[in-house]
Formats: structure tokens, sequence, C-alpha cells
């Protein structure tokens, strides 16, 4: 049995987003039907209904966007024992996984090695097709795959946290960032802000690099130590060999041997931006001194859960700029200007 569900989705790539209405499978035992409240509004949205990633991850329409969903519990599976109707929760980039590969048995379902299953444009095993994200009303989880929200976070502001939260929290716990630490981020926007919040709270010591000079002001007052603008060639050098470890989270293609450069012995480059074509990367860049490049993909649900508790204490959140849904194809215009601090995130009431 299914459930018919407002949504709103691209039927091309060349297609504005538009109101449509998706079916909605009914709760098995293990799942949480779920009201959604608000929905973050990524840029991987952006490429992938104008299916941007073609080559990789060609996009199947119509496509319903939407990774970074909080919403309220309206039924849970005879199975759930997790939650309960009434309770605030969030789901992320992924609804299922294999469970079984050792990815999955460690916790790091975003590495399942049969590919997660993607909360759109992935495949539906229950319903046939491909699944729809959060652009919607509703939306069916199973229950090991949905977070649940803690009461100190403001629900529009934590709908970012599910994707560009945990994107940038993910690699400077694995790469054991704290105090003692010097850290880059490259690039304020969705993923760096983000990343300097958490590098922060961290105990590292936060530089952030812009091309921009207007948004000086607004990295040291999101948490950096410092701001330098990337191309002042004279405070780029003053960083020369110096850094432990650099988040990237550029998705525009850029010269990365410029931030290799500014690490240090054994320092890590860690990519969580994915620019449309690849980076040209100077051998030279890794050899003198040793240096490492890397990359790195959301995180797992029990990390995720970890992340959320970590804003919960720290009081993080992400900044947003709250929009009804008939705005969106206006947002994805403002987006790509980067005209946005630093996130969009849908009323789903709006959608009513």
């Amino acid at each position: 049995m299914t459930t018919t569900a407002r949504a709103y989705g691209a039927a091309s790539a060349e297609s504005p987003l538009a109101p449509l209405s998706i079916q909605r499978r009914d709760p098995s035992p293990d799942d949480v039907a779920i009201q959604i409240l608000y929905c973050g509004v990524c840029h991987s949205d952006l490429h992938q209904t104008r299916n941007e990633w073609a080559a990789t991850a060609p996009t199947t329409y119509p496509c319903v966007p939407g990774h970074e969903i909080v919403g309220k519990v309206t039924r849970a599976g005879a199975g759930v024992t997790r939650f309960k109707a009434g309770d605030v929760v969030g789901v992320g980039c992924m609804v299922d996984s294999c469970r079984k590969c050792p990815s999955c048995t460690r916790g790091l379902e975003q590495y399942c090695t049969s590919w997660p299953v993607l909360t759109y444009n992935g495949p539906d095993k229950h319903l046939g097709g491909v699944t729809y994200g959060g652009y919607s009303d509703a939306i069916v989880v199973d229950q090991a795959y949905v977070l649940r929200l803690p009461t100190q976070l403001d629900q529009a502001s934590a709908a970012p946290l599910l994707c560009a939260g945990i994107t940038t929290y993910s690699p400077l716990r694995h790469w054991k960032i704290g105090k003692g630490k010097k850290v880059g981020v490259v690039g304020l926007g969705g993923l760096g802000h983000m990343g300097v919040k958490f590098a922060r709270a961290l105990g590292a010591h936060v530089v952030l690099f812009t091309t921009s000079p207007r948004k000086v002001e607004d990295g040291l007052r999101l948490g950096a130590h410092e701001v330098v603008v990337s191309s002042n060639a004279t405070e780029m050098g003053k960083h020369a060999q110096s850094f432990d470890f650099i988040l990237d989270a550029v998705s525009a293609s850029h010269d990365v041997n410029a931030y290799l450069t500014l690490l240090k012995l054994d320092g890590q480059l860690t990519l969580v931006g994915a620019p449309e074509q690849p980076l040209a990367v100077s051998a030279f860049s890794l050899l003198l001194p040793r240096r490492n490049v890397s990359g790195s993909a959301i995180g797992g649900i029990a990390e995720t859960q970890e992340m959320l508790a970590f804003c919960a204490e720290h009081r993080i959140a992400s900044d947003v700029e709250v929009i009804p849904i008939q705005k969106i194809n206006e947002a994805y215009a403002r987006m790509l200007e980067g005209d946005v601090k630093y996130r969009f995130v849908i009323d789903m009431a709006s959608l009513a």
C-alpha cells in the first residue's frame, strides 16, 4: 500500500523545480513515518537535479531532492523501538545500506561497498524506481537510518547538520583535530562555515581561507582566529609549512597546490567539496615535505548522532535563511552566485 505526498521536483535537467505528487510506502514494522518540517538545500541538490554528475551518478527523473530533513514522527512500525509518534527526528543523506559489508559493520554505512541507498535518486527496493527526498511533506524511513534531534537545537537551523554538519565534522574527528592543532578551512559557504565552527569548538587554532575580502568579518564572527584572502601572496606565504590539517570545502575548480604548500611535514588536506572537474595536483606539492591528500564523505549513523549531541553541547547550528518552497528556483540561482549565508532551509509548511 502507498500514500500520496506533496513534493517539488524536476522533470528534466532543464526543468525548473515544480509541484508534483509522489508515492510513499506505508510503514513496515521497522519503518518510521515522518512529517517533514524543514529541509536544507544542499549544493548537491542543484548538481543532481541538473544531471551535472551524469558520469558517476546519473539522475533519474522526476527527481525530488533533499537530504537534510527534520521532521516529526507521525507513525512508528510495530518493531520500532527507538522512536514514537511526536518525536522530532532527522534524516540525512542515506536511508539504507547493505548492513553486512566491512564498512557497514564498522558503523561506516556511508562507505558501504555496495553503495548506500541515497535519500533521493537511489534505488527504491520497496516501490521500484528511485527514492524521493525531502522537498516533500512526508517520508518513510527505516528506523536504523533515522536520527534523534536533541531538544536544544533549533529545528530549522539543525537541518543542514544532516549533511553540511556531518560532512565537516567527520574528517575533523577522524584526523583527531583538537587543542594544539593548526587547522585551515578553505571556502566560506555551506560546508566551510560549519568547518570553522567545529574546528574552533574542538580547540584548534583556525585559519579561514577565502577569495572574498567581504567575508573576512564574517569568518571571524563564525569563530576563525585568522582570515586570509587567498589572492594575497604575502599573507599566504606567512603560513607556509605550518598547518597540521586543511579542510578543503570548495566545490568549484581551484588551485589545490596553493594550500598543499601550507601543510607541514605529514600534514593532511582533506577534500569535502566536489568540484565538477578533476583537480590538478603537483607531485612536488606532496613530495617535499611528505604531505597527504584524502577525501571524506558525510559520516555513519552513529557518528552523525554523536555530531548532533556535540552541536547541542556546544550550541552549534548552521547559519540559515528560511524560505518557502515556492522560492526554491530563486534559491538555486542565488546559491550559484554565493548569495546565501550560509544555507537555505525550506519551511515545508509552505508546501500546503
